[in-house]
């Protein structure tokens, strides 16, 4: 039986959609239902690697897991990585087909269609339910008639539509009435309910608004989803950088991890976890002066390895991180930032950058060289040798075996005899034997081209472990565990039900007549 469908829209980007469908993937699993996401075409600086080793949005890998499915090329058909002046990577079920221009991607979009039509009928053949995510807003009047992921979709897998709006940014009622003043007709029959998200508040306040909305549209309010804190999914959206932005530093008795702000950030989540220890502050830094006293400098994943690099010198950092660690300070580089700790970056097939080489930091002996063949595995590996990451043992890595994944352009090696960070032990669920990353001669630095890896709860209490002895600070007292992806996965989706119209849900998806 071809499966229900039904789409989250949004009056804007960062309303909350991902998280909705997120908890929509989880809700209907809880019932038993075979459950997907989709999302036809995903503008994002954060990957995922599926197991087949193709490359999707991290959004779809996390609503997969919260569906409790393995992600899929399908989820995703078409992924765009910014690289700048109107270019980005295109990414074509799973693999990258080249940079292309914004005219000349338009330009492409009739066989995308195609693409995404064929991807979203093999998930509509394998599962019950397919829970589909919209990108920006469906008014963007100016870019209708090149639409490949709203309306468009909606019109192809014959989805009812939720349309969400964020009131903790202010100005929802305008939101959303101005969106369905700007659909079409047959847009806005589509439109089955509206979802008001992030709410703060005393919800009788708002009820007057709500049947006012109701009566100048003619569409439900599906329901108010509360503002969650905290909770511990990936997000994807560079808008949740901003945050991260303003934190100030750490306290007394707390860690102080600072990470630098790249301006092409990739797969900032990697600290994710972090940020979630009682006792840790993870800031994202621009200047040098706001390094500060920080327990650990981490340079992050990027999608443009030279231009960021080139960035660090310009801003002061780059002088900043090495100087910090020839005197010992504890650096970690990751992906691309790994490729900027080390010496030689060469770029001769302009891969990445116009520039045909540059020089890294230096404080690690690795070379870079950018190939067009593109890395995306998930791996298994163990810790390598003795480093502040722990020691090169089971025993002292937790569980001993982790998981991650690697998205790259460049092939990274080690020079002059360089330890490993980590031991591959499979890419992709292929056994294979081969080293990642390195450490530098006093262990202060290390960077690895692993994403992923501070979920790892062995590898993270490790680390969180040094930084304390370090500076002579005690664990936590009481309860340290922060919880699991599924159990935030349920929070979000409890959370979620308890402020939707059940009934009313069940009939837009279908699901009373099933």
């Amino acid at each position: 039986m071809t499966a229900l469908t039904v789409m989250v829209q949004g009056t804007a980007s960062s309303v909350g959609k991902s998280l909705l469908c997120t908890a929509l993937c989880r809700m209907f699993q809880r019932r038993g239902l075979r459950v997907a996401p989709f999302k036809s075409q995903n503008m994002a600086l954060n990957s995922f690697a599926t197991l087949d080793g193709g490359e999707i949005g991290r959004a779809q890998a996390v609503q997969a897991e919260a569906a409790r499915v393995a992600p899929t090329v399908d989820m995703n058909p078409v992924l765009l990585k910014p690289e700048g002046d109107s270019r980005s990577q295109v990414v074509v079920l799973g693999k990258p087909i080249g940079s292309l221009h914004a005219r000349d991607y338009f330009a492409y979009r009739g066989e995308l269609k195609d693409i995404i039509a064929r991807s979203l009928g093999r998930l509509r053949e394998a599962h019950d339910v397919v829970v589909i995510e919209g990108a920006g807003s469906p008014a963007e009047i100016n870019l209708k008639d090149r639409d490949i992921v709203n309306m468009h979709v909606a019109r192809v897998a014959d989805a009812p539509v939720l349309l969400a709006g964020d009131i903790d940014r202010g100005g929802v009622f305008a939101a959303l009435v101005g969106t369905m003043a700007l659909l079409e007709p047959d847009e806005r029959a589509r439109v089955a309910a509206f979802v008001i998200n992030k709410f703060r508040g005393d919800i009788t306040l708002l009820e007057p608004g709500l049947e006012m909305l109701t009566a100048r549209t003619g569409v439900p309010v599906l329901g108010v989803v509360p503002y969650l804190k905290h909770l511990r999914i990936a997000d994807e959206d560079s808008v949740s950088l901003e945050g991260r932005r303003r934190r100030g530093a750490a306290g007394p008795g707390q860690l102080d991890i600072a990470v630098v702000g790249l301006p092409r950030i990739s797969n900032y989540d990697d600290v994710e976890p972090l940020e979630h220890e009682r006792d840790v502050v993870v800031r994202f830094i621009e200047r040098a002066d706001e390094i500060g006293g920080a327990d650990l400098v981490v340079l992050p994943g990027t999608k443009s390895t030279m231009a960021d690099l080139a960035w660090l010198r310009a801003s002061g950092l780059a002088e900043a991180v090495a100087a910090r660690a020839r005197q010992g300070g504890w650096t970690l580089g990751i992906c691309g930032g790994c490729q900027m700790l080390g010496g030689a970056i060469e770029d001769p097939e302009g891969v990445e950058s116009a520039e045909p080489a540059a020089r890294g930091l230096g404080l690690l002996d690795v070379a870079t060289r950018f190939e067009r063949t593109k890395t995306t595995a998930q791996v298994r590996a163990r810790l390598a040798g003795d480093s502040f990451l722990g020691a090169g043992d089971a025993a002292s890595a937790g569980e001993g075996e982790l998981t991650g994944y690697e998205i790259h352009m460049g092939r990274v090696e080690r020079v002059g005899g360089a330890r490993a960070a980590f031991a591959i032990g499979s890419r992709s669920g292929r056994a294979e034997a081969a080293l990642d990353g390195a450490v530098s001669a006093d262990g202060a630095v290390v960077g690895t081209m692993i994403h992923g890896l501070f979920e790892n709860d062995g590898l993270r209490r490790s680390l969180l472990a040094a930084l304390r002895g370090r500076r002579g600070l005690p664990a936590p007292a009481g309860e340290t565990a922060i919880p699991s992806r599924h159990e935030e996965y349920d929070r979000l989706a409890t959370a979620v039900e308890a402020s939707l119209d059940r009934a009313l849900l069940d009939r837009i998806v279908g699901l009373d007549r099933r």
